[in-house]
């Protein structure tokens, strides 16, 4: 059986914590109830156990590095555990699938090109064996790696078109002025990709994005929708949108910045605001994503556990995870 190689990397890589994987306990008789019961860990270091086709595929992306860069609040590295610790006690309802968690690439002395190169690595391989990745995050420079890692992969599928769907408060398509960081990925992805990649940005607040990042979304034909459009009693026209975007598509990489909601419900992020979408707004888009059968890998980015309050950030990440594995293929 071929198995995910990210040999060059294993420095900076760490297996899954059995540890984080509990919750209550029920009769044995009864099965699986619960997520830690079902979620199965493997380790990279450990040759010849590999998920199998449409598995989901969990990786943490444990780095903040980016988010340091772009003068956020330092947290975002403790991200992936925090939402591993909150969808262990989740009830589980999706017996027909098989949940992988291979834990977490770190960075390390500051070193963010490493880390989104074995990320880039992973999700490759993944996608190639046939899994469904969610990669936990992080800050939101995971996209720049993980983009890469599909990119690479659809050289093998012969699919030419990406669309990426960002539910975030932030365009981050700042110009790499000496080094990329958590505002620069969709610049990177579009000056590199552009020609074969399309980019929807839904949740955009004028007030955290200057005119000249507004320009620049002109400039490289971003579609986007302001965070005022996205109400549940505006879902005709959000549907359009997305029906549009769907359809000039082969396939749809979708990644959510916690901060696109409002902090009400999302304290625990690098930038937060008072205002941005509701999660009963998100859940709906997302179910209705997952039903087009395009969206082939995910990501959650910027849970700042230091500043969550009540872990109600952590709750939220990990039952958006449970939502996308309820409507994966």
């Amino acid at each position: 059986m071929e198995s995910i190689n990210i040999s060059p990397h294993l420095d900076i890589y760490s297996a899954p914590k059995k540890s984080l994987w509990t919750g209550r306990e029920s009769p044995s008789q009864l099965g699986v109830q619960y997520w830690y019961q079902q979620v199965e860990l493997y380790d990279l270091n450990i040759k010849n156990k590999n998920h199998k086709k449409n598995d989901i595929v969990l990786l943490g992306y444990s780095c903040e590095e980016g988010v340091k860069r772009n003068k956020g609040r330092i947290g975002a590295i403790q991200g992936p555990d925090a939402i591993r610790a909150y969808l262990a006690p989740l009830s589980y309802h999706h017996h027909s699938k098989r949940i992988i968690d291979y834990g977490n690439l770190t960075c390390t002395a500051g070193d963010l090109n490493t880390c989104q190169e074995a990320l880039s690595e992973f999700v490759a391989q993944t996608i190639r064996l046939g899994g469904f990745p969610i990669i936990l995050g992080g800050g939101h420079d995971v996209a720049y790696g993980h983009f890469v890692g599909i990119h690479k992969a659809l050289v093998f599928k012969k699919s030419n078109k990406i669309g990426i769907i960002n539910f975030d408060a932030h365009f981050d398509l700042r110009p790499v002025d000496s080094k990329p960081n958590s505002g620069t990925p969709f610049n990177q992805i579009l000056t590199e990709y552009g020609e074969t990649t399309s980019y929807l940005a839904i949740g955009i607040q004028q007030a955290s994005n200057t005119k000249e990042l507004f320009k620049i979304a002109q400039e490289k034909k971003v579609h986007y929708l302001l965070s005022e459009a996205c109400e549940l009693s505006n879902f005709e026209l959000i549907k359009a949108e997305l029906d549009t975007f769907i359809n000039q598509n082969d396939i749809v990489y979708l990644t959510i910045d916690l901060d696109g909601f409002s902090s009400a419900y999302a304290p625990g992020v690098s930038a937060p605001s008072p205002l941005g979408f509701s999660p009963h707004f998100f859940l709906k888009a997302l179910a209705y994503l997952m039903k087009s059968q395009k969206v082939i890998a995910v990501d959650i980015a910027e849970l700042n556990p230091t500043y969550d309050r009540d872990h109600c950030t952590a709750r939220l990440a990990a039952r958006i995870v449970d939502a996308i594995v309820g409507g994966a293929v």
